[in-house]
């Protein structure tokens, strides 16, 4: 089984948020990085990763999506700031 991803990426520290899943985290995050993974990433320049939650099978990573954007912006925060408080961009962390 392989793993998913579901995660958050931001403009900047507490800027506007965006909420996804996939099974390839580095290249979905790369897609959204060059324009290419959504118009709302794009247009609104989301692209720092902020949040990333590994779930082994796709069908927990995407309930565990929609769970989160179903929260307030309050709660997503709160989850990106218990581990990332400086909102770090994790995305040059990521082992391609």
């Amino acid at each position: 089984m392989s793993s998913s991803y579901v995660y958050i990426l931001a403009s900047s520290r507490r800027g506007t948020i965006y909420v996804g899943v996939t099974t390839h985290l580095a290249r979905r995050v790369h897609e959204h990085r060059n324009g290419l993974g959504s118009r709302f990433t794009k247009r609104y320049d989301v692209t720092r990763l902020v949040h990333v939650e590994t779930y082994d099978g796709v069908e927990f990573a995407i309930a565990r999506e929609k769970q989160l954007k179903a929260w307030r912006r309050a709660w997503k925060i709160e989850l990106i700031e218990r581990d990332n408080p400086d909102w770090v961009d994790i995305y040059p962390r990521l082992n391609w």
